[in-house]
């Protein structure tokens, strides 16, 4: 047996930097330096602790969610590994733990979170007021786009009269004035129900289409009115030219 097997061997020495370093012993009796864990490797789950199993369900409702995470996670980490499963996200969340709301850089451990401990998940009432607006919205602009659209049906009609008119005039036929008044009066109360209409984003960009349609019909009609009474019309005929509505 060699004699150097029973000299003392140091556990650590300092290099010419004066920068430790420490020895270790290989069972075959090799001494060898020490290596340190890489802090800068991706090993989150070795220094945070072992995995653990949360249940996290809701204060109202059966849902309820399994959250694999390390045992020295934080709350916040909990929340970011809910909002992939439920679609909430982490602002709107908050977690309860044995009665008390916990915040987002509690320590799991620290607050005496173990292996299949149960959490419970609220949604922030901000966030609930939010989406109920957002519902609101949506169910606005919902009837206000059914609105707008019976209304162009109906436009969609008076266009196929103003376009006999149309033809009328430009053939040289004469038209009763009343012709052109019925139509523009027909025009005209689209106009109000398109007035009426309260709308909101894509729904409001609608409307304001169709009133921008309806006024073009109605410009239109009064210039062929005004081309209808010229006295130099080829045709002294007066004759009623309808489309069915």
């Amino acid at each position: 047996m060699s004699k150097n097997s029973d000299r003392h061997v140091p556990d650590s020495v300092l290099d010419e930097n004066n920068d430790e370093i420490k020895w270790e012993v290989k069972p075959d009796s090799m001494l060898i330096q020490k290596q340190e864990d890489d802090v800068g490797n991706d090993s989150s789950a070795t220094t945070q602790g072992p995995m653990i199993k949360l249940i996290v369900s809701y204060l109202h409702g059966p849902t309820r969610h399994e959250v694999h995470v390390p045992a020295q996670s934080t709350f916040g980490d909990i929340k970011n590994a809910l909002a992939q499963k439920t679609g909430l996200e982490p602002k709107d969340q908050r977690l309860m733990f044995r009665g008390k709301e916990k915040e987002d850089e509690e320590h799991l451990h620290m607050a005496g979170v173990k292996d299949r401990s149960k959490i419970l998940l609220l949604e922030d009432t901000a966030s609930k007021v939010r989406k109920l607006e957002e519902m609101r919205k949506s169910d606005q602009i919902a009837k206000a786009s059914e609105a707008v659209a019976e209304v162009r049906a109906e436009v969609d009609k008076i266009s196929e009269r103003v376009a006999a008119l149309e033809v009328a005039v430009d053939g040289g036929t004469k038209v009763e004035e009343k012709e052109f008044l019925v139509s523009i009066e027909l025009l005209m109360k689209q106009l109000l129900k398109l007035d009426s209409i309260e709308a909101e984003g894509e729904a409001k960009l609608q409307r304001k289409a169709e009133v921008r349609r309806v006024q073009k019909f109605v410009e239109k009609l009064d210039n062929l009115k005004a081309r209808n009474s010229n006295p130099y019309s080829n045709s002294s005929n007066s004759v009623s030219v309808t489309t069915k509505l």
